[in-house]
């Protein structure tokens, strides 16, 4: 299995626009971020769990000629406002099955009515096929996916998910004990961990750091990372030696 991390940033990406904060006029590479989306590969399927404002740009950069599937976190923008540019890989290969809490689905029907309503028809509409996700394990082409309830923040629900001994977690300030039992013996656990002060709807440096070490996978990345967070290079010095942070393009291999 391989991760590929397509954007590692926050709702703003880095640079914010305006912004003369230093990391945000970094030279360096890895302190420039798109929107939090990852791509898994295998040698049977291929997904994309979120779809930001960059995912036109993340696709053209990632090579990507196909895709299985599209998997939701949530419905804040930074996680779906890409979802018109499926429309290429609709054209060629039909509808795309996406997948998504009910709540998630009603907000895109909303904000997307076009795409769901088969009323209108266009022939550059993108296509797709509805599934909705519960906190009960699924399967896409013979991959189980095991979804991950979580929280981020007081009011909003979330999903991680887990797939074989790789799991992603973005957008969480709250796991309960009963779902950090899906999280046992990872091999690669992917976080966010937006910056170092404390968030109301995130997890901070060091709430991620203390997930990691609660749950001790052999590997750990953070992700949907701020410029709060500080410059890249800086940060990484300072992490245990199997604590990365994920910076755009990175591939991971399981």
């Amino acid at each position: 299995m391989k991760l590929t991390f397509l954007g590692t940033g926050t709702s703003q990406g880095i640079p914010i626009i305006g912004s003369n904060h230093p990391v945000c006029l970094s030279t360096d590479s890895k302190d420039k971020r798109m929107r939090a989306a990852v791509m898994i590969t295998t040698d049977d399927i291929q997904f994309v769990i979120d779809c930001g404002q960059d995912f036109r740009v993340q696709m053209l950069n990632a090579n990507v000629m196909h895709l299985d599937a599209l998997l939701f976190t949530h419905e804040h923008a930074d996680h779906t406002a890409g979802l018109d540019d499926i429309r290429q890989f609709t054209i060629r290969k039909g509808a795309l099955p996406i997948y998504a809490h009910k709540r998630v689905l009603t907000n895109l029907e909303k904000r997307y009515d076009y795409i769901f309503d088969d009323a209108i028809i266009y022939k550059g509409k993108p296509r797709i096929s509805s599934n909705e996700v519960t906190n009960n394990p699924f399967q896409i082409k013979g991959q189980e996916i095991i979804p991950i309830d979580m929280m981020h923040g007081p009011d909003l629900q979330v999903y991680g998910y887990r797939m074989d001994d790789v799991a992603y977690l973005t957008d969480v300030s709250y796991i309960s004990d009963k779902e950090k039992e899906k999280l046992q013996n990872l091999k690669v656990l992917v976080v966010d961990a937006l910056r170092i002060d404390y968030h109301p709807t995130h997890f901070n440096l060091e709430q991620a750091l203390d997930l990691v070490a609660e749950l001790k996978p052999d590997r750990a990345y953070f992700t949907h990372i701020s410029h709060k967070l500080g410059f890249h290079a800086e940060v990484q010095a300072t992490l245990p030696e199997n604590v990365f942070l994920s910076y755009d393009g990175l591939e991971v291999v399981v």
